[in-house]
């Protein structure tokens, strides 16, 4: 716990400032991180087996439970992103293997997202290096640059139909079984196919229990909205009006953290279901917190709390912004650009 709070008169201003306050909030605590995996894998599991058992009476009873069932998953996905970042548990092996084992749940080789996810810590907001682990954003001059065709293909891919319904499954579904680019290494290839087999083996044999119709059934909608939610998650965190870009000469990790991530202020069990990930400003300044101590900061440095807050309802906003006006700085729509 921190020994102090900072109001908004004496509240340091650059992020690097900010990331010596937020050190005091690093440790986790075992029994509470625990507690966190057994609430959410125990009803994770109920809800397998109640959608399951629900097959013998509607179809439809299923589909419906295993939709909620996907909010469990993006929370057990937001269990295995801290471990990523060594913050759930002290150990390292404790981290490296409950993420590899919640990996096979959320069907993303935990390896080679974790290479993947530091990339995108590294250089969040550099205009210089962006394409690994991010939403692809197209500055307006870049945009302005590109022929007629390739100006609609950019179009159609921040469509939101696209971009959080056909990514998300595009993502887990293949691209998470075949490791790519830069990620084709012999780790990354261990990395996946090991995922791959267990992943192969559980549905394997609920296969073989219960056939192809009611895996699908019982496994699909689940993975599906877990996947879109977490893209939109991601999306609404660095993608808002009065994010922050910067080319190299010009970029600093502490303060791009800082300008270039939201506060993404949810109901409650909102909150719950995404383990406090809304608080993604706070979490890039400082990726050892564990999610359950992210409220801490918020509740010890209200300074924190007012700093690009976004609603629900305000973050609606977010998926009509495309493109990042250099001269202005903000994130513009399709229309502000035409109109520019």
């Amino acid at each position: 716990m921190a020994s102090s709070k900072i109001d908004a008169v004496t509240a340091p201003q650059s992020g690097r400032d900010w990331v010596r306050i937020l050190a005091a909030y690093r440790d986790p605590s075992l029994p509470r991180s625990i507690v966190e995996l057994l609430i959410t894998l125990v009803p994770f599991a109920v809800l397998m087996a109640l959608a399951w058992y629900s097959l013998s009476v509607s179809y439809v009873l299923a589909v419906a439970v295993s939709t909620l069932n996907g909010a469990f998953l993006v929370r057990t996905f937001v269990i295995q992103h801290d471990c990523g970042h060594r913050s759930f548990f002290r150990n390292r092996q404790a981290n490296d293997w409950t993420g590899r084992v919640l990996g096979v749940l959320t069907m993303t080789p935990y390896d080679v997202w974790r290479k993947k996810h530091s990339i995108h810590h590294a250089s969040v907001g550099n205009l210089d290096r962006r394409g690994i682990g991010d939403v692809t954003t197209l500055t307006l001059a870049e945009y302005r640059g590109r022929s007629r065709v390739r100006r609609i293909g950019y179009r159609l891919y921040r469509h939101p139909l696209f971009l959080f319904g056909f990514v998300p499954a595009y993502l887990f579904f293949l691209e998470n079984r075949i490791p790519v680019g830069s990620m084709q290494s012999g780790a990354s290839w261990l990395s996946v196919m090991a995922t791959n087999a267990a992943l192969a083996a559980l549905l394997g044999v609920a296969i073989w229990m219960a056939g192809t119709l009611p895996v699908l059934l019982t496994v699909l909608p689940t993975v599906l909205v877990g996947a879109s939610i977490g893209v939109w998650l991601f999306y609404v965190q660095h993608q808002f009006e009065d994010t922050s870009w910067e080319r190299a000469p010009d970029w600093d990790l502490h303060d791009a953290a800082l300008d270039g991530s939201s506060y993404y202020v949810l109901p409650p069990v909102l909150s719950w279901f995404t383990a406090n990930i809304g608080i993604h400003h706070v979490h890039h300044l400082y990726s050892r917190i564990p999610f359950y101590r992210l409220s801490e900061v918020i509740r010890d440095h209200p300074a924190l709390a007012r700093i690009h807050r976004l609603t629900l309802r305000q973050s609606l906003d977010c998926a009509r912004r495309h493109l990042w006006d250099e001269r202005h700085r903000k994130l513009i729509s399709f229309a502000e650009a035409r109109r520019a």
